[in-house]
Formats: structure tokens, C-alpha cells, sequence
């Protein structure tokens, strides 16, 4: 996400000549929170910037980001739930937040539908990465050793409950192989880990592991996309390798509280299409493993509703769904 960091820099030096006057009368008329759920420099945080950046420079007035990161993102969510829904707070959402959390934990912080989800901004497949030198090439590979060691395969995420542990956990019941999970608080030290030679594989978001990637330490055996991606022509899908029911995506959305005016959502959700699909940061996402899929308000409240009917039978499957 580095390059999107030099992107951001550019705006910011753009945003010095947009003047902050805004009718009384009209939305908005002062500075606009979006809360960032995960900490300073992550891909979340990165996102929030960049959308503030847009929205600052096309509304006139200072869209700024606040991080409230912990607990997987709840903390930030719970306290944007519970601001007046007069269009001056948003949140970063993610799938895990909207979906996963609500299905396996039935004592989770917040309630969704005290949120009204704004906008799709952009989305990770889960990549499952190996040690460059190891003797794993493919997935192939992978499930061939597994059925013949003798002790589970250990694997990390970026969090109990991650989308990537569900996924790792979800493909050995799938291909019968035994593993043990080995939690972190988020992904670079687990990838540190395995590129050190002290875990068999890690399944994380491609945004996660795209440097390590790039650079050879690490080599892509499977990722969860629907189709191959452009900038990884040589990383197959699950799906093509026999796994249809693993195509998914590590998503982050925009909400505000519940009860936001629509025509505000509606000028959020256009806004944030238009800053994911400008083309410079267009690319730079891309290159970075993150897939855009632009939404209006309604598509992607149907999408989250999709999501959570069919991953409640997966994660029934894998025993996660909270009783």
C-alpha cells in the first residue's frame, strides 16, 4: 500500500486551494468524520484517506479520519452507530464486521442494522502463500503434503475469526487436510513468521501479502477471487481448482448511523466510486491486490444480505456459527 500513500500525498497537496466555505443551509456544513476501525497505515486506514481526500476536495469542506481501532474493527463501528445520523460521521466497514461477526457471535458489541451502509470501496481475495523455498509450488502440492504429515499444518491469519482463518479452516475440512491455526494481531508478523520458516503456509488478504509477493519471499498458490486478477495472471483461483464454494472477498465498506438521509448516502456512495475508480488510484489498488466493484446504496445492501445467506451454511459447516 505504499504507492497508495504517495497517491494520498498528492491530494493532500491539492486540497491546500479548496476553500472550506459551505452554505449554513446545506450538507455539509463542517468538518465530516470517517472512523478508521484498524490502526494507522493499514489498508483500512489507507482507504478512509483516500475517500476523505476526495470528499474534502469535492464537497468543500474537510472530511477528516479518525482511528477508533480495536476489537476488529467493533469499537469504531459501535461508537459511529450511536451518532446522530445527520451525515458528519461514517465508518470503515469491513465483510468480517457486517457479515462474519453477526453470524458467529451472538454477543457481538453492535447491532448492523444500527448502520446504513453507504458504499462499497474496495476488496482483498484471501491468498493462501507458502514459503518461496519450501517444496509447495501449487495447491496440488499443499493438499498432497498435508494428507501425508503427521502433525496438522500450522497456519497464520490476521485474527481469530479473520476472514482468512475462516477460509484456511473452511478448505481442510473441504480437501481433508488436519491444521492448526496460529492467531496474530494482524498480518505482518504471521507473514514474517512463515517467511522465516516457522509456519507451513498463511492465509491472508493478496493487499496483505502483495510486497512479499513481489519481492519472491513468499509464493501464491490459491486466491479466492472469481476469476484470475490481471497484475497475478500466474495465481489460480480455488474455484478453478475444483473449490467453487471459496470465492470471496476481505471488503471494506463506508456507513453511517442508522436512519442517514438518503440523499446523503446516495452523494457519499457516487463520491466513493468516483475516487476508487479514478484511475491513478485505480491502478495503484490493483497493483496492490484489491478488487473495486462499484455498488449504488441499494446493490450493496443486497450484496451484504447475499453474503451473510451464504456463508451462515459455510460457517455452519466449520462449527463457527454462534448457537
Amino acid at each position: 500500500m505504499r504507492r497508495l500513500v504517495f497517491l494520498l500525498q498528492m491530494l493532500a497537496a491539492t486540497l491546500l486551494g479548496v476553500s472550506s466555505a459551505a452554505a449554513a443551509d446545506n450538507w455539509p456544513s463542517r468538518p465530516v468524520r470517517i472512523v478508521s476501525t484498524f490502526a494507522v497505515g493499514g489498508a483500512a486506514d489507507l482507504l478512509a484517506r483516500l475517500v476523505a481526500a476526495h470528499m474534502s476536495e469535492v464537497f468543500g469542506e474537510r472530511f477528516y479520519v479518525e482511528t477508533r481501532a480495536g476489537a476488529a474493527g467493533a469499537i469504531g463501528a459501535n461508537y459511529v452507530a450511536h451518532m446522530p445520523p445527520d451525515g458528519y460521521n461514517f465508518v470503515i466497514t469491513t465483510f468480517a464486521l457486517l457479515v462474519l461477526d453477526p453470524l458467529m457471535d451472538a454477543k457481538i458489541a453492535y447491532d448492523p442494522k444500527d448502520l446504513t451502509n453507504v458504499a462499497y470501496i474496495a476488496g482483498s481475495p484471501i491468498v493462501f502463500v507458502v514459503n518461496a523455498k519450501s517444496d509447495i509450488k501449487t495447491l496440488q502440492d499443499f493438499v498432497a503434503f498435508g494428507k501425508k504429515s503427521q502433525n496438522p499444518l500450522t497456519f497464520s491469519s490476521s485474527g481469530v475469526g479473520s476472514n482468512g482463518h475462516l477460509i484456511g479452516e473452511y478448505f481442510s475440512k473441504l480437501a481433508g487436510v488436519q491444521v492448526a491455526h496460529v492467531p496474530y494481531k494482524g498480518a505482518s508478523q504471521g507473514l514474517t513468521d512463515l517467511a522465516g520458516g516457522h509456519l507451513v503456509f498463511s492465509s491472508q488478504t493478496l493487499t496483505s501479502a502483495s510486497a512479499l509477493i513481489r519481492s519472491g519471499v513468499l509464493l501464491p498458490i490459491a486466491l479466492t477471487a472469481q476469476t484470475r486478477l490481471p497484475d497475478y495472471p500466474d495465481v489460480p483461483t480455488f474455484k478453478e481448482l475444483g473449490y467453487p464454494d471459496l470465492v470471496t472477498t476481505m471488503w471494506f465498506g463506508l456507513a453511517g448511523p442508522a436512519g442517514l438521509p438518503q440523499d446523503i448516502a446516495d452523494k457519499m456512495n457516487s463520491e466513493v466510486i468516483k475516487a476508487v475508480t479514478d484511475p491513478n488510484a485505480a491502478k495503484l489498488l490493483r497493483e496492490d491486490g484489491m478488487v473495486i466493484n462499484p455498488l449504488n446504496v441499494a446493490q450493496f445492501g443486497a450484496y451484504i444480505d447475499s453474503e451473510t445467506a451464504r456463508w451462515r451454511p459455510m460457517l455452519e459447516k466449520a462449527g463457527f456459527v454462534a448457537q
